[in-house]
């Protein structure tokens, strides 16, 4: 299950996306109030993302953060590994974070890392080829859909 911690951080991600192409940086209290987030929350999120290097900042008066890189290539697997930790549901099957369950007495035959390691396989699939420029696009065409004209009869 996704943090809150790391869904706020997708949000503000998301936001910075928008405005990407612009190069404008985004003040920290405009991003927590759009996405309702508690302000120092999302400092601490903002800093952890600079320090790895995905976003970029200014300070002052017009400052904020911006996206360091385009947001096409940047993979929701990272984001999510990066604010969440492993991607897998237990430890014996993480790509990163291994370790062997301490009550497991045979970790090939166990069916329960056998299950998982097949949904974590799907599950960095999935979100490897997922980026935050296409959360941004999936967002817009839901909108552009929520305002298409009802016709009853």
């Amino acid at each position: 299950m996704l943090t809150s911690k790391t869904k706020y951080g997708l949000k503000a991600l998301v936001v910075l996306a928008r405005r990407y192409a612009s190069g404008e940086v985004v003040p920290i209290s405009e991003i927590a109030e759009r996405e309702n987030i508690p302000t120092k929350f999302l400092e601490t999120i903002l800093v952890e993302l600079k320090n790895r290097g995905i976003l970029r900042s200014k300070r002052g008066p017009g400052g904020g953060y911006a996206l360091a890189d385009n947001p096409d290539t940047i993979s929701l697997a990272a984001v999510i590994r990066w604010l969440n930790g492993p991607l897998a549901l237990v430890p014996c099957v993480s790509e990163y974070a291994y370790r062997p369950c301490e009550e497991c007495n045979d970790v090939e035959s166990c069916g329960i890392r056998i299950v998982l390691k097949e949904v974590r396989d799907t599950t960095v699939q999935v979100l490897q080829t997922k980026t935050l420029g296409e959360l941004v696009r999936r967002s817009n065409e839901a909108m552009r859909h929520d305002d298409a004209p009802m016709y009853f009869i």
